[in-house]
């Protein structure tokens, strides 16, 4: 006998499923026909709630970008915890690394994906950057951050992380510690900080496996 789903819920079996199979056998690897197979519904069903495997991807990378921006929102809000450690954290927070984050990955890395890379970029920045702008803000009300375009600095500091400290790319030991001493230093920088003040936060951040 069928089991009828409310279309939320088939909507986050569809998504839960496709995950799993994109993880075990990879995007490529993994057909419609076996998404079908694993949940039992007709092929009419999951098309009623995306049009293709493509359209799936883009779900589960909204589902990921919704999940980010809950953590980043959290660690912002928490008045409690000193700013340095906040936008730490925050940092973070927003780092993709899942499974599931990796197979996103490994996928809009290939060339024929950067217009899908360019709009996961794009709609993780418009979630996130209002976070770290608030916490940017509470620095500045405490005089240990100085900027007259907070949202800006953020934009920047994202935009260049994202492209410098991409998966994608394999620096070697000795150029990835100049590149991260340098991201931190010019941070620091463009928010007017005592020098070093980031350092120490930060650094193990990029080190911790």
């Amino acid at each position: 006998m069928r089991v009828v789903k409310d279309g939320k819920e088939r909507r986050k079996e569809i998504l839960d499923v496709s995950e799993r199979l994109f993880c075990i056998n990879g995007y490529d690897n993994t057909s419609t026909n076996e998404i079908l197979a694993e949940i039992g519904i007709a092929r009419g069903t999951l098309y009623y709630h995306f049009r293709s495997k493509e359209d799936i991807l883009d779900g589960i990378i909204e589902r990921i970008i919704n999940g980010i921006e809950i953590r980043v929102s959290a660690v912002a809000n928490n008045s409690d915890m000193p700013v340095l450690e906040r936008f730490t954290k925050a940092v973070l927070s927003a780092n993709v690394d899942t499974d599931v984050g990796d197979m996103v990955l490994e996928q809009v890395h290939k060339p024929q994906n950067a217009l899908m890379h360019q709009k996961m970029e794009h709609s993780l920045l418009e979630a996130i950057t209002p976070y770290f702008v608030k916490i940017i803000k509470d620095g500045i009300a405490l005089g240990i951050m100085k900027s007259d375009y907070p949202e800006e600095v953020v934009e920047m500091a994202l935009s260049y992380a994202n492209t410098t400290f991409d998966d994608s790319i394999d620096y070697p030991e000795e150029v990835k510690f100049r590149k991260v001493q340098g991201f931190i230093r010019n941070t620091e920088l463009m928010l007017q900080m005592e020098q070093g003040s980031l350092l120490e936060a930060m650094m193990p951040m990029f080190y911790r496996r």
